[in-house]
């Protein structure tokens, strides 16, 4: 499939918003962090990506979301998870975890390793609309570490009808999946083609179809198209959003 530059925009890293605090150093592709309009910023269906480092013993105390689909990846560390409705986990990388915030929840998101401990936590949370808003909260999680060793595209989680025998977790919104993979030097996967999408080099460098080299922290916004081939130019984890739709 033909690459047209005009459908690609390179977000580098050090373009990206940037949160810090005693405890938190968040790295946002959107503003996140203050007084901002979360739709007016998004890319497609995504209107947060945050990559966070965590300090040992801290994190985001008990807080209230709702209508919205939280996914969270972890790519090194542990998130110790509580919410209102019940729900508890230890996510860990390889792990997929969703929370539909739906009507209203509370949860708390913590560094599993302790104060004295020298664990960070390292994490991307990512966020996209619900279809329908006000439904009743739920949650998922699943390990999938072994499914991540083909260098292959691995559909983490998706609300797309033709993914339903193929994601790992579900999600709320019938546009939208979330793709991982890891590769090995030289290893190539392809972008997904979707009106919107979203590339976010997790680990590593790779080379990007049309762009060249992108490294950890770069990202990749395209519209109107996809197809394109992502290589690894050492060992890498790339994340991709794949979008059938924009907010309206």
């Amino acid at each position: 499939m033909a690459v047209r530059e005009s459908e690609v925009r390179v977000v580098p890293a050090a373009g990206r918003w940037r949160w810090r605090s005693e405890w938190l150093d968040s790295r946002q592709s959107f503003p996140a962090t203050g007084n901002f309009d979360l739709a007016a910023n998004a890319h497609g269906l995504l209107m947060i990506h945050n990559e966070d480092i965590v300090d040992p013993g801290e994190g985001f105390d008990t807080h209230q979301h709702r209508d919205m689909e939280i996914v969270t990846w972890v790519l090194e560390g542990t998130v110790v998870h509580q919410d209102s409705a019940g729900n508890s986990g230890l996510i860990h990388p390889g792990m997929a975890q969703r929370m539909s915030a739906g009507a209203g929840i509370m949860h708390s998101e913590r560094n599993g390793a302790g104060y004295l401990e020298r664990e960070r936590l390292h994490v991307v949370q990512m966020w996209v609309p619900p279809d329908e808003p006000g439904v009743t909260p739920g949650y998922q999680e699943l390990d999938i570490a072994d499914r991540l060793t083909g260098n292959s595209l691995v559909t983490v989680a998706s609300g797309m009808r033709r993914d339903r025998d193929r994601t790992a977790i579900a999600i709320g919104n019938s546009g939208a999946a979330f793709h991982v993979a890891r590769l090995d030097p030289g290893h190539a996967i392809q972008v997904p083609d979707a009106p919107y999408g979203h590339v976010f080099v997790a680990r590593g460098s790779v080379d990007f179809e049309g762009s060249g080299r992108l490294s950890q922290g770069d990202a990749v916004r395209i519209s109107a198209g996809g197809g394109h081939i992502v290589t690894a130019l050492e060992p890498a984890e790339v994340l991709i959003w794949e979008m059938h739709t924009a907010l309206a």
